[in-house]
């Protein structure tokens, strides 16, 4: 009864809150009797109920409604631009400045405003580790990847941990591949396979630490009602490679893969250097998240089996 009453007490201000992740996340904590605020850069989003009210914000004129930090305990932190795109010389500044100048923001915000706030949980990403095939990554492995994705997520990640100095609790969530009904990797990885041009991509033996959204969202739930601190690993217990993901997607879908793999040097040709989002291998460790969280989609074959249903 105690711990429903300070559930009920609990008021989040989420950025991203309209993104995959943040509407699944948004959906959990509802549920649970949490209230949400959020940011938008869009005014037509804002919303205003008893539990669920919108404020704007903009990173690059450092804009922001400081009456969405009333009530608010904990910050999430989900904005940033998708790495899903050809990643030219301007669109890597993009993806960079959306995660950590929205931070700065928040963090110039929190420094000169009244305000209750105990704990700042900023997404992260398993880009985080070197790509590796025989390596097994936990959350105590202190190299950052050496490529594009490593140095975005170095940043990121420096960026949260300012908050420290204004005696926060920090949670930095590196996100595996997301599984998802509706966008993420899943529906990317689909396409081909539903127009029978699907096939496994480079060797096939890159390793795919994925996540279900309902876990991924219910991680992030758990470590704001706990207010975890320190970095947790959002990815299931048991990653697959790409290849067992391809053939896995492909069963379920009634669909065969007739086509040979697809060779790395046509995959860097179509996607450029963002290729490294599908060739990279990393093989990452969920044993610490497991004594914080239950997953409920622990194997590939039903997380697939739900989504696709």
């Amino acid at each position: 009864m105690a711990n429903l009453v300070q559930k009920q007490a609990m008021r989040i201000l989420i950025t991203g809150a309209t993104g995959l992740v943040g509407q699944e996340l948004c959906r959990q904590l509802l549920n649970e009797g949490i209230a949400i605020n959020y940011l938008t850069t869009s005014p037509e989003k804002v919303e205003d109920k008893q539990n669920y009210k919108g404020f704007v914000w903009d990173a690059e004129t450092g804009q922001i409604d400081t009456a969405c930090l009333e009530g608010v305990t904990s910050i999430v932190h989900l904005a940033g631009a998708s790495i899903a795109e050809r990643w030219t010389d301007s669109y890597k500044k993009v993806i960079l400045e959306s995660r950590t100048k929205t931070a700065e923001l928040l963090f110039k915000t929190l420094q000169t405003t009244p305000n209750q706030v105990e704990q700042f949980v900023s997404a992260s990403a398993i880009g985080a580790y070197p790509s590796s095939k025989s390596k097994i990554y936990t959350e105590n492995f202190e190299e950052y990847n050496p490529g594009f994705l490593g140095t975005i997520v170095e940043a990121w990640e420096k960026a949260a941990d300012r908050f420290k100095e204004l005696n926060l609790k920090v949670a930095k969530v590196r996100v595996g591949v997301v599984l998802a009904k509706n966008g993420g990797a899943l529906e990317k990885l689909l396409q081909p396979i539903k127009a029978y041009v699907g096939a496994p991509l480079g060797d096939g033996k890159q390793w795919q630490s994925w996540i279900h959204l309902e876990d991924l969202a219910g991680i992030f739930k758990t470590v704001i009602v706990n207010k975890e601190e320190g970095v947790y690993n959002a990815v299931a217990p048991n990653p697959v490679t790409n290849k067992t993901l391809t053939k896995e997607a492909a069963q379920l879908l009634n669909k065969p893969l007739i086509l040979p793999n697809v060779p790395p040097f046509a995959l860097k040709l179509l996607l450029g250097e963002m290729a490294a989002v599908v060739l990279e291998s990393q093989k990452v460790s969920s044993e610490k998240t497991e004594t914080i969280y239950d997953f409920k989609y622990k194997h590939l074959h039903d997380a697939l089996a739900n989504l696709l249903d």
